[in-house]
């Protein structure tokens, strides 16, 4: 589905006014537009509580072409997994979203906003499914361009959420420049080739490949 247009945000994100620090602004909403205006300036919202912050990380976590390490033994358990895209989104974030899961921080909110961006054509799910159909693992993540940026993963198998990554790179590997987002670097994330870039380094970066050729996901 080609992204819905939308309006003018009320809010701007500029990081000329954003402090040496990872959480960049609090308050404004959860409205698609706000969203996707936050995106195309490097910054992301992840809430604390009830209150709804603003984050651009200073040492910020990127996969780009020719990053990606795939082991032996991920190599072996791709042999039994099945990538599919855009298949269950809503299934895909509330596994995210378990609150069992250490760390988890999606609130209804948060899951009510990115679930409307997907119907608008914005947000994207790659799902990991094992042998007999079922979900596995995934991730979900904002699609702007030749930009993925990624928001959560779960998996409830060995290895199903690396495979949601290496279906994400294949699938982004069909644009001639292209990068994924993680937001920050994490031991498990290094393992495949994830790397710091600094804040500067990613809002360079990213500033063209907002607006050049989308993967397809359909």
């Amino acid at each position: 589905m080609k992204p819905v247009p939308l309006p003018p945000s009320p809010w701007t994100f500029d990081p000329r006014d954003w402090p040496r620090d990872d959480c960049i602004a609090y308050g404004a909403d959860l409205e698609p537009a706000t969203i996707i205006e936050a995106y195309r300036h490097g910054a992301f919202p992840m809430p604390d509580r009830d209150l709804l912050l603003w984050w651009s990380p200073l040492e910020r976590g990127v996969l780009g072409p020719g990053d990606l390490r795939v082991s032996r033994s991920l190599r072996r358990s791709l042999r039994h997994l099945t990538i599919t895209v855009d298949t269950d989104f809503e299934a895909v974030v509330d596994a995210c979203a378990d609150p069992r899961r250490p760390g988890s921080w999606i609130t209804s909110s948060i899951r009510s906003a990115y679930l409307r961006l997907h119907e608008l054509g914005y947000a994207h799910s790659i799902e990991t499914r094992d042998e007999e159909g079922g979900l596995v693992g995934g991730l979900y993540g904002l699609a702007l361009g030749s930009l993925f940026a990624g928001e959560s993963m779960f998996h409830r198998r060995t290895d199903a959420s690396k495979a949601a990554l290496v279906g994400l790179v294949d699938r982004m590997s069909t644009l001639p420049e292209w990068i994924i987002d993680t937001q920050w670097q994490t031991a498990h994330l290094a393992t495949l080739g994830v790397r710091v870039v600094s804040r500067e380094s990613y809002l360079a970066t990213i500033e063209t490949l907002v607006d050049r050729p989308a993967p397809v996901w359909d």
